[in-house]
């Protein structure tokens, strides 16, 4: 009836018509009782009677009672009017008290509707005590036992839907907040997704596209003297495509690198060191010393990344002749250390990591030692090589499992 109304349900509808039917039924018992009963006032109970029952249609029917409290306030005083008029006519009158008690609680303010129920049930005692002529306590039962029915019944309605709204409100929240989770994870994982794909494309394709341009840029300069060099540095750039094109297909199947397909990691990194010693002048010797032992897939592609981004940056930067990779089973851990005798840099001389400056070889080492809760060290001086240790534990380790440090970049590793 008013802006302030919980919102229409199939219950409610049900209980206005309800109401709605015992005002009209109570009405047309008043009139009819009048009649019967030949009262000499019958026929102004008959008009009285017909009069309310058309002022509380227009009610249900007008759009601004429903919408405005005040209008509703008015509309319900003309109501109770008419009704204080039948009341004194005749004393079946009383009986319609009780739908005004809900109205009145319905549309009213709590205190305003309270104080017109107490108003009401006063009226409806006064009425039927002066119709009966004499005042009993079985008058004022009547009238105050409906009054305090209506109270309950409204008020206990009104907190159950307050109630009901509070919880509503709350599994909105809820959802609104699972699916802000759901978003926030779906974000996270994409981030992280390609993050791993920028440390995969940068360890294996962007080196794999560097070392072509240097075999060919060799090509080059041995062109014309030289062809036989020439040609054998253009046919070690084709290899070298080839290599990269098998890790482009990996991307694409999700598979394990090509390099570690059919062999051990210990294999691959010594087939590592032989290539890029045929491929560059670099001499790189393999190493490996302990009792091998099986090592989980993310280990071993760490490890194997690690050891060619160090390589390809030994190769680009660091003018080393000789390089050393060794890998180490300790017991609980399994190490890789890349050695070069090359030019080595400065602890103070690291640039920024990504864009435009580089940086982005020490960034995958370091986010995938990291991930799997190991450490990477590395010592340099300039003019005394450079020395890089990655360590994995053989147990599994989360995110925040032990800790990265790193005292310096191996001769370019920090560019690459």
């Amino acid at each position: 009836m008013n802006t302030t109304a919980p919102a229409p349900t199939p219950t409610t509808r049900t209980l206005e018509w309800c109401l709605h039917l015992l005002i009209g039924g109570l009405l047309v018992l008043a009139a009819a009782r009048s009649v019967a009963d030949g009262a000499p006032r019958s026929t102004a109970v008959v008009v009285t009677a017909a009069a309310m029952g058309v002022a509380y249609a227009a009610g249900q029917l007008l759009p601004r009672v429903r919408a405005d409290r005040r209008a509703a306030a008015v509309w319900l005083a003309a109501v109770g009017a008419l009704w204080l008029v039948l009341l004194a006519l005749s004393p079946d009158g009383v009986w319609a008290a009780f739908p005004l008690y809900f109205l009145q609680l319905h549309l009213l303010p709590r205190r305003a509707g309270l104080v017109a129920v107490v108003a009401t049930a006063a009226a409806a005692v006064v009425a039927f005590a002066a119709h009966a002529g004499a005042f009993t306590l079985a008058i004022a039962v009547g009238p105050t036992l409906g009054a305090a029915v209506a109270v309950a019944v409204v008020w206990g309605y009104q907190a159950l839907y307050r109630e009901s709204e509070q919880r509503r409100k709350l599994i909105e929240e809820l959802t609104t907040t699972r699916a802000d989770l759901a978003e926030a994870q779906h974000s996270a994982g994409v981030l992280a997704e390609r993050e791993r794909l920028a440390r995969e494309i940068h360890d294996t394709l962007a080196q794999g596209l560097s070392s072509i341009q240097l075999l060919l840029r060799a090509a080059e300069r041995a062109l014309p003297g030289r062809p036989d060099a020439a040609a054998r540095h253009v046919d070690q750039a084709r290899q070298a495509a080839v290599d990269n094109l098998a890790e482009a297909r990996r991307f694409v199947a999700a598979l394990t690198p090509p390099t570690l397909e059919g062999t051990t990691l210990a294999g691959a990194l010594e087939r590592l060191c032989a290539t890029t010693s045929t491929r560059h002048p670099l001499t790189a010797r393999f190493h490996l010393t302990g009792d091998p032992v099986p090592l989980p897939a993310a280990h071993e592609v760490a490890l194997l990344r690690i050891a060619q981004s160090a390589l390809s940056n030994t190769v680009r930067h660091a003018r080393a002749v000789h390089a050393e990779v060794t890998l180490s089973y300790l017991g609980d851990r399994v190490a890789v250390d890349v050695v070069d005798d090359g030019t080595g840099f400065a602890h103070d001389r690291l640039p920024a990591a990504g864009p435009p400056h580089g940086g982005f070889g020490l960034a995958a080492m370091r986010a995938r030692v990291h991930a799997l809760g190991g450490s990477l060290t590395i010592e340099s001086a300039a003019g005394r090589g450079t020395a890089l240790a990655a360590q994995l534990p053989l147990t599994a380790a989360g995110h925040h499992v032990g800790a990265v440090g790193v005292d310096g970049d191996p001769g370019g590793a920090r560019r690459g």
